[in-house]
C-alpha cells in the first residue's frame, strides 16, 4: 500500500537559518501521526511544506504517491484537509454558514453540500449548536467547526497545526476523541504539537529538534528506550553528589540544571544506597516511569520546553 506521506532528505532554509536539515520520514495510510518539538524545531516549517503553503527547497515529498511539485498541487490539495493553528472562521456567521461557504469554495452545492455538512457536523459532535453565531461558541466548539470545514471535501489526509492550542483540558480531551474516531473511520491524521501529554495519543511520533529528526517510534517504544525507571535527585551540592555517586556506586547521573537523573531498569537496590550515601546532602529523591520528557532529554541533552521564545523562522509570503 502506498504511504500517505513520503519525505526524503528534506532541507529548508530561511536565509542563513536552517529550518529542516535532511529529514527522512514516512507516514503510513491510516496512522494518527504526531510531530513533536519545541518552537524552533522545524515542525511548523514541515507543516507548511506538507500543507502545500511553501515548496520544498531540497529533497523530495510525495503525498499518496503524488510528488509535491507545482504541476501536481491540484491533485494533492484534493487529497488533504488542513486545520491551521490560527482561527479561520467568520465569527459573524453561524457555524453552518461557515461550512456552507467552505463548501462553495470547493464547488460543492445543493443537496450534496447539505449531506456533507450534516455528516461532518455529526462526526465532530456539533449538531446541537451549529446554527449559533460563531462568536457565541466556546473555543472547543469553534475548533470542531474548523475540523468539520477541513473534512467537507472528503480528504484522505488531515493535517493539523497545534490543533489544541488555547483549549482547556476538557475541550482537548473531547477534540482528541473526535480525532481518534476519524482515524478509526480510515482518515490518515498528521498533526504538530508541543504538548507532551497530547503526543502520547499518537500511534507514532516524530521528535524534531533544531531542524533534525532525532527519533521516530510509538510513544511506548520511545519511553521504553529510556529504561524501566527514572530516579530524580535534588542535593545541596549537585556536582559533589554526582561525583560521590559515580565513585561509590559506579553510576553516572545526568545533571539537568540542579537535578541529577539516573535511568535504571530496577531501582530497588540503588535507591536505598543513594539515600544512605548522600545522607544530609540529600534534599529530595523521586522515582517515576520514563516520560516523553525523559526521552527528549536523553536524545538532546536538554529539557523539552514547548514555549521557547524562538519559533521557526518566518517563511516568505510567496506560495507555489
Amino acid at each position: 500500500m502506498t504511504n500517505a506521506v513520503e519525505v526524503r532528505q528534506l532541507r529548508h532554509r530561511y536565509g542563513q537559518s536552517v529550518a529542516l536539515d535532511g529529514i527522512d520520514l514516512h507516514i503510513a495510510t491510516g496512522e494518527l501521526f504526531g510531530m513533536l518539538g519545541p518552537n524552533g524545531s522545524g515542525k511548523s516549517t514541515l507543516f507548511r511544506i506538507l500543507s502545500t503553503l511553501i515548496p520544498p527547497q531540497e529533497g523530495s515529498v510525495s503525498i499518496f504517491g503524488f510528488p509535491l511539485s507545482a504541476d501536481r498541487l491540484t491533485d494533492i490539495r484534493r487529497q488533504i484537509g488542513v486545520v491551521f493553528q490560527a482561527p479561520a472562521l467568520d465569527k459573524m456567521l453561524s457555524g453552518y454558514e461557515n461550512l456552507r461557504h467552505q463548501g462553495h469554495l470547493y464547488g460543492i452545492t445543493g443537496a450534496v453540500l447539505k449531506r456533507r455538512i450534516d455528516r461532518c457536523i455529526a462526526a465532530v459532535g456539533m449538531t446541537d449548536d451549529i446554527n449559533r453565531r460563531t462568536d457565541k461558541l466556546s473555543g472547543g466548539q469553534r475548533r470542531r467547526i474548523e475540523l468539520a470545514k477541513s473534512l467537507l471535501h472528503e480528504p484522505k489526509l488531515l493535517i493539523l497545526d497545534e490543533p489544541c492550542t488555547g483549549l482547556d483540558p476538557a475541550a482537548r480531551l473531547e477534540f482528541w476523541a473526535v480525532l481518534k474516531s476519524l482515524r478509526d473511520a480510515g482518515t490518515t491524521i498528521l498533526l504538530t504539537t508541543h504538548l507532551l501529554d497530547e503526543a502520547e495519543y499518537c500511534s507514532r511520533l516524530a521528535i524534531l529538534d533544531r531542524g533534525k529528526l532525532v527519533a521516530v517510534d510509538s510513544p511506548a517504544a520511545l519511553r521504553a528506550s529510556v529504561g524501566g525507571q527514572v530516579i530524580a535527585i535534588s542535593a545541596e551540592n549537585p556536582a559533589a553528589a554526582a561525583a560521590r555517586i559515580a565513585s561509590s556506586l559506579n553510576v553516572h547521573p545526568t545533571r539537568v540544571d540542579d537535578e541529577l537523573r539516573i535511568e535504571i531498569a530496577d531501582s530497588s537496590t540503588l535507591l536505598p544506597q543513594l539515600i544512605e550515601l548522600l545522607g544530609e546532602d540529600l534534599r529530595s529523591v523521586s522515582l517515576a516511569k520514563p516520560t516523553l520528557q525523559d526521552v527528549f532529554l536523553r536524545l538532546t541533552g536538554r529539557k523539552f520546553v514547548g514555549d521557547l521564545s524562538q519559533s521557526d523562522p518566518t517563511p516568505p509570503k510567496t506560495r507555489p
